[in-house]
């Protein structure tokens, strides 16, 4: 204000100023509020905006499902419309099909009846053959025991037959043949790339068979040739599923008589590849040439035989028989010594020869003879001598022998001549005309070779002691003879060559002999082979002799099987006269 009372106008300004920015502040004021308004509208357009949007997908929805809802009507007048046909189709069917019912119930009736006259009918037929099968049956019955009877005195018969047989065997001295049929091998069907398919098969079809346990049936097909069988007689025969435990059962019986003073020789004979080795020594690999006693039901005749001399022996009193060994080979017609020792103690070949002695007799001088107390320390010897054995692989054979291997045990009896007694009584029986062979069992008081018989309680002194006690010496001989080759078909060459060359003039050597002796000649050409010449007491008849003929049954060898058939029906033609036991003694040195 002014001094004299008066407004300014400054002030009226400033008041001015105060109320429009009052008005200023109000006005932003209801702006914010304003604007505060608006975005809540803008929300609630938004809100209104998405309530309008759902709505107007719902009356989208709502228009597809009425739509749809037209046309599912639309169709189920049309299925409606369509089952009333097929409603209308069916009463027509049903209508029919139960006319069809009545006209198939009167045919039904009528074949019902029919029919139960045929069931009456066969009724009384099966009734008819029922009295007719038990009086079939009650013959099947009496015609069975009728052939179980028959079949008890056959196998009767037959054991007879065989018995008989082998005492004509024994009387005549003959040559005890059997043969074995080796089933097919993996290198049966191996010809090489030049052989056809047809011919392949041909060669690998089983032309050898086992008809029974003596007979062998060939069919001989040969290009060019009609067919022919032809069969062969053997006293036994073993088919490729029988077992070496079949095998031995009948090489076993000849042991039982290597005690009681007879020799015995077993021999393998068959092309190379037929099983001969197998036979005689079990499986062999190429690695591992050792025998052995673990798998037992694949041993060979020659382990199998001496476990059971030793069992046999094992019978009879301690110290009343002992055994040697000795294995040799004859290769190239020279005979080697398989258990020679050099200063070293190892063992190594060394040749030898064969001599006939004063006697007649064949002897190898210097031959080395191991003595043995068991089977398993003959086993270690023979598997020594199987170390240095010549083998050589051919197209035939991947492991063939190419030498003769002969193991040989010689067992010596201690045993008592009878004229060395005498018998206190004046009427001799003949049972006791016995008593002059030799008693190789002991009594029951020994005493520094002086024999002293225990009296019996009947009679007390029936025998005067004497100090008189011979050795007895019997040989069993175990050859496993090397195969016979066709050099064609053998692919050998060489060395192998010249081998088999010794191979098949040694083997045409024994049957030369077989020959000489089946034909009776003067002359025995034993000396023509180092073979022969080491087998003369075997198979001259000093010895119980059992060739084991070996042969393949497939057609790819059917020449060589022939040939061993040949053999085998030769060799069993062969008297030799009766074989003897041996009661000489020998000199008696101490062991």
């Amino acid at each position: 204000m002014r001094p004299g009372g008066g407004i300014s106008p400054s002030f009226v300004a400033q008041q001015r100023i105060r109320q429009l920015e009052q008005k200023l502040r109000a006005k932003e004021e209801r702006i914010v509020v304003l604007e505060t308004e608006n975005a809540l509208l803008h929300l609630k357009l938004a809100e209104f905006r998405g309530l309008i949007g759902r709505d107007t997908n719902e009356v989208a929805q709502l228009n597809f499902v009425h739509d749809k809802q037209q046309n599912l009507c639309r169709s189920t007048s049309s299925i409606i419309i369509q089952v009333y046909g097929a409603i209308q189709r069916l009463k027509r069917d049903l209508k029919n099909l139960h006319a069809f019912a009545l006209e198939l119930s009167r045919d039904f009736q009528h074949q019902y009846k029919n029919s139960l006259y045929q069931v009456l009918t066969a009724v009384q037929k099966i009734q008819l053959q029922n009295e007719a099968l038990q009086t079939f049956q009650t013959k099947a019955f009496d015609l069975k025991q009728s052939l179980q009877e028959v079949n008890e005195r056959y196998q009767q018969e037959k054991q007879k037959r065989k018995i008989l047989h082998n005492s004509l065997i024994e009387l005549r001295g003959n040559i005890r043949v059997h043969c074995r049929i080796r089933p097919l091998l993996p290198f049966d069907t191996a010809f090489g790339h030049s052989v056809s398919q047809d011919w392949h098969r041909k060669l690998s079809e089983k032309v050898a068979h086992a008809t029974d346990d003596e007979t062998v049936l060939v069919k001989c097909n040969r290009p060019g040739h009609t067919l022919i069988n032809k069969t062969f007689q053997f006293d036994r025969v073993y088919s490729a599923a029988e077992s070496q435990d079949a095998v031995f059962a009948d090489v076993a019986p000849l042991l039982t008589s290597l005690l009681d003073g007879y020799n015995v020789c077993i021999m393998a004979y068959g092309q190379t590849g037929s099983g001969k080795t197998y036979t005689m020594l079990g499986p062999q690999s190429e690695d591992d040439v050792t025998l052995s006693t673990e798998d037992e039901p694949e041993l060979g005749i020659i382990p199998r035989a001496t476990e059971e001399v030793f069992r046999l022996i094992s019978e009879k009193p301690p110290g009343s028989h002992w055994v040697e060994v000795s294995v040799v080979e004859v290769y190239n017609n020279e005979i080697f010594d398989l258990l020679a020792k050099d200063s070293c103690g190892r063992v190594f070949g060394v040749k030898r020869d064969v001599v006939t002695t004063k006697e007649g007799k064949s002897d190898v001088p210097l031959l080395t003879y191991e003595t043995v107390e068991n089977a398993l320390e003959f086993l270690q010897l023979v598997d020594k001598g199987l170390q240095l054995r010549v083998k050589h692989p051919t197209l035939v054979h991947a492991h063939s022998s190419r030498s003769h291997l002969v193991v040989t045990l010689t067992i010596t009896t201690k045993a008592v001549s009878a004229d060395s007694f005498a018998p206190l009584w004046t009427d001799e029986q003949p049972s006791q005309k016995l008593s002059k062979e030799l008693f190789c069992t002991f009594p029951q008081q020994m005493k520094d070779d002086k024999l002293i018989f225990p009296s019996r309680a009947s009679s007390p002194a029936q025998f005067e002691s004497v100090e008189k006690l011979k050795h007895i010496k019997t040989k069993l001989q175990l050859v496993d003879l090397a195969g016979s080759e066709c050099v064609g078909m053998s692919g050998v060459t060489g060395v192998a060559l010249r081998e088999t060359s010794f191979i098949n003039r040694s083997l045409s050597a024994l049957s030369d002999v077989l020959g000489a002796i089946a034909e009776q000649r003067s002359h025995i050409p034993y000396r023509n082979s180092k073979l022969t010449h080491l087998l003369q007491d075997s198979i001259g008849g000093n010895a119980k002799l059992l060739v084991m003929l070996c042969i393949s049954p497939c057609q790819k060898y059917l020449a060589e099987s022939l040939q061993s058939l040949g053999f085998g029906t030769r060799a069993r033609q062969v008297q030799r006269g009766q074989v003897k036991k041996r009661n000489l003694p020998v000199s008696s040195k101490s062991k």
